[in-house]
């Protein structure tokens, strides 16, 4: 079964580096708490809040061994008032076995608002 797998995770200033940073984090923690292995990824979408455009987030999978190949790609969250800011979201399209109540999503930080009954 294909299924998305949601996160997202905030930072705390328009920095390339804690962008890379904290999109490493939440990748791993997704990739750990779902037992993804990037042979069964069809794609990632990063989504970048309009606040942030100091790095591209996908850049945080560079540093992951094996997915080299997995589709990524970024783009920008709509603006809608009063939103989260500096929020990088991602979400994962996987192969899996895991029916949709088993799916992990994570959410970092400030991000945790987003869907507290979805915390991790």
């Amino acid at each position: 079964m294909i299924r998305g797998v949601r996160g997202a995770t905030t930072v705390d200033k328009n920095d390339g580096e804690a962008i890379i940073e904290k999109a490493h984090e939440l990748m791993l923690a997704v990739i750990k708490q779902n037992d993804i292995k990037a042979e069964n990824v069809t794609s990632v979408f990063f989504t970048v809040t309009a606040d942030l455009d100091g790095a591209f987030p996908a850049k945080s999978l560079r540093k992951l061994e094996g997915w080299t190949h997995v589709p990524v790609m970024c783009m920008q969250e709509i603006p809608v008032p009063n939103s989260l800011a500096r929020c990088i979201r991602v979400m994962v399209t996987v192969e899996t076995s895991r029916v949709q109540e088993q799916i992990q999503h994570v959410y970092h930080y400030n991000a945790k608002q987003l869907r507290p009954d979805l915390r991790s």
